[in-house]
């Protein structure tokens, strides 16, 4: 009887094999840097390679943005420039979008330079890039949204012999729904003036991190344009595992190949702008000087939060990772706020407070995401608490600062 159950559970899991989507062949290692998207050349880039080709994008971005600020009556130096970095964190994502709404009410919410997006922080992005004309857009996904909204639950079998645990179709339906070819021609309306929408994926094949030009992509228009938009959108926030990755087709010598883009927060959990671009150096060169302002959400609290962990297997595990996740956000802020102080850019940092504890009972609780919601709009209104250093941060040759 064991060997015939053996025999029959073998057969089950060789016939589940067959469940596992096809794909196109990976871009070879030697080719990586040379893939592009079919028809839609410059529009991304490999955070930590060469920022050259970047460099010069952004210097003909703050040529657009004089010629558009001339054009508007605009005499003596560049105003201001006001980056927003958006963290991943689920529906953590809540904070953000309570956040904005409320920075909009006091009648202080600065337009942004630049918007960078993780994860969560990728799909609030395009909306917090376009401004409060989209505050009830974020508060609407925010606050209303359900688990059946996100995902549709695989069996154990049918989620290990596919490529995960769940279905994120109804995601995929929820953001095509919000995000039409009007919206890119918007967004392409705002990259004319010479504003950035960057979100970041992971090409798990060649294990990078991807930075995407949004504001470029939206420039082509048209269907592609709007499928290639919204699938890096969800890539962004396709955990590994957990969601399907998002297959994306690009081309080398006119031979087509697929990569698999997942959960930009492998690589990172924010980011701002690389640091291999010194933009106050760059920028003077070219003969463009200005004050620059980054604020950073994080959609997370800072301290570590106490668990009774259960003696077993997943629950150590589930516990490591989770730490693991929790550090890697903590140095992502370090490097970010070392990169700013290098580059003469006020450094600005928003977190969940350690005050909130209201009860998550599963992902996506949409009473837990209301009053996440409710917190960060609070906040806003009150005169949002933003630090000027993370919390111990420790300078090179200095003392730790913060708590």
């Amino acid at each position: 009887m064991k060997i015939t159950s053996l025999i029959v559970a073998l057969l089950v899991l060789m016939q589940g094999c067959a469940w596992a989507p096809p794909r196109l062949d990976a871009v070879p290692s030697e080719l990586t840097a040379r893939a592009q998207i079919p028809g839609m050349t410059g529009v991304r880039y490999v955070a930590g390679g060469d920022m050259t080709e970047l460099s010069r994008v952004a210097l003909e971005a703050l040529q657009r943005e004089e010629a558009y600020l001339v054009k508007q009556g605009h005499k003596g130096p560049l105003p201001p420039a006001v980056f927003l970095a958006i963290s991943g964190g689920g529906d953590n994502g809540a904070f953000t979008a309570g956040l904005l709404n409320g920075w909009t009410a006091t009648g202080k919410r600065p337009e942004f330079k630049l918007v960078t997006g993780i994860s969560t922080g990728a799909l609030i992005a395009p909306f917090a890039f376009l401004g409060p004309k989209y505050d009830a857009t974020l508060k609407r996904v925010y606050t209303t949204l359900s688990p059946k909204d996100v995902l549709v639950p695989r069996s154990f079998i049918s989620g290990v012999l596919s490529d995960a645990m769940s279905d994120n179709a109804p995601l995929l339906k929820l953001t095509r729904k919000s995000v039409t070819e009007d919206t890119l021609k918007e967004i392409a309306a705002e990259y004319a003036k010479g504003r950035f929408l960057l979100i970041a994926t992971a090409d798990l094949d060649a294990r990078r991190p991807i930075i995407w030009d949004m504001g470029k992509i939206a420039t082509y228009g048209g269907p592609e344009a709007l499928d290639l938009f919204v699938k890096i959108m969800i890539a962004s926030a396709s955990i590994p595992g957990g969601f399907p990755p998002m297959m994306i087709d690009v081309e080398v010598d006119g031979k087509t190949y697929q990569e698999m883009h997942v959960d930009g927060g492998i690589m990172a959990q924010v980011f701002a702008y690389p640091a291999g671009i010194r933009i106050n150096e760059e920028a003077a060169k070219a003969g463009f000087t200005r004050e620059r302002k980054l604020y950073v959400i994080r959609n997370a609290r800072l301290d570590p939060d106490w668990a009774d962990v259960e003696r077993s297997t997943m629950s150590i595990a589930g516990r490591a990772i989770a730490s693991l996740i929790h550090s890697q956000g903590i140095g992502d802020l370090y490097r970010i706020y070392a990169t700013t102080q290098r580059d003469g850019v006020d450094f600005n940092l928003g977190f969940i407070p350690a005050s909130f504890n209201f009860p998550h009972k599963e992902e996506f609780d949409n009473e837990y995401m209301r009053k996440l919601y409710d917190t960060g709009y609070d906040m806003a209104l009150q005169g949002f608490p933003w630090l000027k250093v993370p919390p111990g941060f420790v300078p090179p040759g200095g003392r730790a600062t913060g708590k």
